[in-house]
C-alpha cells in the first residue's frame, strides 16, 4: 500500500493527526452536520436533495466515476446510492510517498429518506459531467387539485 510521509510512527505530524482525531471524537458537535438530514463534511458523494410539487430531486456530485459502477435502489421509502470510485494513484510494486490525500477512492454508500407520497415506479437517473441526477415522481393522488366551484 502507499505510505504517507505524514504518518511515520513517532513523528510530530502523526501526533498532531492523532490529537485532532481525539479532539473530534471527544467534542462531537464540532464539525457535525448543520441539519438533521445532513452528514458531516467530507462524505462522498456530496448530495443536494430538494422537492418540487411533482417530484423529489436528488443531485449527487460524483466526478470521475464510471456510471456502470453506480447502483441506485429504492426500498421501503429509502433511496440508496452506492458504487465505487477507482483510485487515480499509480498501481504496482513501486511505493508512492503521499504528502496529502484529499480525493476519495473506494466503495461508498449514501441513503436518502423519501417522503411517503413518492412513486417508486416512476424514477429517472441520469449521469452527466460528474453529476448524478435522480428524479422520483410523486403519486398523482398527492398532486394538488383545483376544484371547480359551480
Amino acid at each position: 500500500m502507499y505510505e504517507s510521509l505524514l504518518s511515520f510512527p513517532g513523528s510530530l505530524f502523526a501526533d498532531f493527526e492523532r490529537l485532532q482525531r481525539e479532539l473530534q471524537q471527544s467534542l462531537g458537535a464540532v464539525g457535525q452536520p448543520s441539519s438533521i438530514r445532513a452528514v458531516a463534511s467530507g462524505t462522498f458523494p456530496s448530495i443536494n436533495v430538494g422537492s418540487t410539487p411533482g417530484s423529489v430531486e436528488i443531485y449527487a456530485f460524483a466526478p470521475g466515476i464510471d456510471p456502470s459502477k453506480l447502483d441506485v435502489q429504492i426500498d421501503r421509502g429509502v433511496l440508496t446510492l452506492s458504487g465505487e470510485r477507482e483510485s487515480a494513484l499509480p498501481t504496482g510494486e513501486e511505493r508512492l510517498a503521499l504528502y496529502a490525500s484529499e480525493r476519495f477512492a473506494g466503495r461508498f454508500r449514501r441513503t436518502v429518506s423519501l417522503p411517503e407520497d413518492v412513486d417508486p415506479e416512476r424514477v429517472t437517473a441520469n449521469y452527466r459531467d460528474g453529476v448524478l441526477h435522480i428524479s422520483v415522481s410523486r403519486h398523482e393522488s398527492a398532486q394538488p387539485k383545483r376544484i371547480e366551484i359551480k
